[in-house]
């Protein structure tokens, strides 16, 4: 029977095109998502835009459209851009979608029903970028605490969410489960904040009226809109077809895995969770938190100024070396300083140098020693040799990194192989094998040979979520197909030692990873 998966980005605000940041979350999903499918799960890929609020509407004055334009209009710009690093979701939501909105809607009024939404008045400091209240005592010098920026003091008639009621259902329940929140740190930072004490929530706002209405009530003095964050956060459910299809929502969201950045974490671990309780709904399994892109300890992100376009970066450096260097440079949790220095020289060590030469080595020698036919590998295979004992240690190793979000370590641990591969080729010259008219000594030239070919097999393998392109171009020049005309290619089985094709016939081709010119530094 299948295993489920089902993993979520955060919805992106349509405010502007997608920076590294959102393609950093984005693409984690992406390659947990590849990874699961190739282990055979069910696996259901959500991600999408957050489409309303006052951040929307203010920019939609600014460039003198409406705000469904606007986000018609800039939601183009996240799927192209999805597109084009290769992020195979399965289904992208939008918040301005009857589908969502209908969903919101009935949650609301079963709230408003159980009494754990109920109608009064907030008076705060409102912060228009981050779409927060703060209290007197939580501002900096008239400040949001979150982003710096110029807060105002609002007062208006709200709804209200009692969160105060479910703090130590909440805490009980992070208790029990000590993979909720991920990793330790912010979980830590998640424990603190409720220990402080929760209190009720505004959950709308008569101020903004782009969004998705309250349910009528006749002691509202004013019409009243959802608050941009529990409209958001029903997106990991609505996409189910919460109200259509049982079936499906039984099946997935009991695997919730939501992927955020840790600046929208307290959302995600408290508000959300709370909101789930009083709905009595299951909780998402986890909810994984990673860190910053940093540029001189900053945040990169547009609000900033500081943001990277990656598709114009991918264009120079290619979209597989883009994929590969975010995941391999940075531990997944913590911030990372981001160079395009780094940047270079990591993918012209690792990939160009350790992985690119490494394919290209072994398949020449095999053209030049072995000759240009189709080779039978099967019992070369069965012989013992420190290839395969690296190679079966790394069958163990990536899964248990992956399933812990390590990505770097998955990727290091991949190119453990490619090291083994390298010292092998050296301790054995199998260009003196080869001199050599000695029947062991040409056997030995096929033995490392093909076991060199079969750790590369492997290796590739386990890159495709990374590098799916790259990844799949490298298996296709060491002649290993990766289609069936009878049944799927069963990836998870053959990425074990010798459960591969029992003959290949390899094909020099371009090469995965052509050397970049680092550029130079203005003086």
């Amino acid at each position: 029977m299948k295993k489920t998966y089902y993993v979520t980005t955060p919805i992106y605000y349509v405010t502007d095109k997608p920076h590294i940041g959102h393609l950093y979350t984005t693409l984690a999903a992406d390659i947990l998502a590849r990874y699961h499918r190739l282990l055979g799960d069910d696996v259901f890929f959500l991600t999408g835009t957050d489409e309303h609020g006052q951040k929307i509407l203010k920019k939609a004055k600014e460039t003198n459209e409406t705000a469904q334009a606007l986000a018609d209009r800039v939601v183009k710009r996240y799927q192209e851009a999805w597109k084009h690093f290769g992020v195979e979701y399965d289904d992208f939501i939008r918040t301005t979608e009857e589908r969502h909105k209908k969903v919101v809607k009935y949650f609301m009024a079963a709230l408003i029903e159980s009494g754990d939404i109920y109608l009064s008045e907030y008076e705060g400091w409102y912060c228009v970028p981050d779409e927060m209240y703060w209290t007197e005592s939580q501002i900096n010098d008239g400040k949001c605490p979150d982003c710096g920026r110029a807060v105002e003091k609002l007062k208006e008639e709200s709804y209200f969410f009692r969160m105060s009621a479910y703090e130590n259902q909440l805490l009980d329940y992070i208790d029990k489960n000590p993979n909720f929140i991920q990793p330790q740190t912010r979980k830590n930072e998640v424990l603190g904040f409720i220990k402080q004490g929760l209190k009720d929530i505004s959950v709308s706002r008569t101020t903004i009226p782009w969004g998705i209405d309250m349910p009528d009530n006749p002691k509202a003095s004013k019409k009243h809109c959802v608050y941009v964050w529990f409209d958001a956060l029903t997106n990991y459910i609505s996409a189910l077809g919460y109200l259509d299809d049982k079936t499906q929502f039984a099946k997935y969201w009991p695997e919730a895995v939501h992927i955020v950045g840790k600046d929208i974490l307290r959302f995600h671990a408290v508000y959300w969770p709370t909101f789930l309780m009083a709905l009595k709904l299951p909780l998402p399994k986890t909810i994984m938190a990673h860190g910053w892109l940093t540029d001189a300890n900053r945040k990169i992100s547009k609000s900033l100024g500081n943001a990277v376009d990656p598709i114009e970066l991918a264009n120079r450096v290619g979209i597989d070396g883009m994929r590969y260097f975010l995941f391999r440079e940075f531990t997944f949790g913590q911030d990372g300083e981001y160079t395009e220095d780094i940047l270079y020289r990591r993918i012209n060590s690792d990939l160009a140098n350790d992985f690119g030469n490494s394919v290209s080595r072994v398949i020449s020698m095999i053209i030049k020693y072995l000759g240009n036919e189709a080779i039978d590998v099967q019992s070369t295979l069965a012989k013992p040799s420190s290839l395969r004992d690296v190679a079966n240690q790394v069958q163990k190793d990536y899964g248990t990194y992956l399933d812990q979000f390590l990505f770097n370590k998955a990727l290091e641990s991949v190119f453990t192989i490619l090291a083994e591969i390298s010292k092998t080729i050296e301790n054995s010259a199998p260009w003196q094998l080869a001199k050599s008219s000695e029947p062991k000594d040409k056997e030995s030239l096929r033995d490392v040979l093909v076991h060199c070919h079969e750790s590369l097999r492997i290796a590739s393998t386990w890159l495709i979520p990374f590098m799916p392109l790259s990844a799949l171009n490298a298996l296709t020049q060491l002649g290993c197909n990766t289609t069936s005309t009878d049944k799927p290619y069963r990836w998870a089985e053959s990425s074990l030692w010798g459960k591969g094709p029992t003959s290949v016939l390899v094909a020099k081709g371009s090469p995965l990873f052509p050397r970049l010119e680092i550029p130079k530094a203005n003086p």
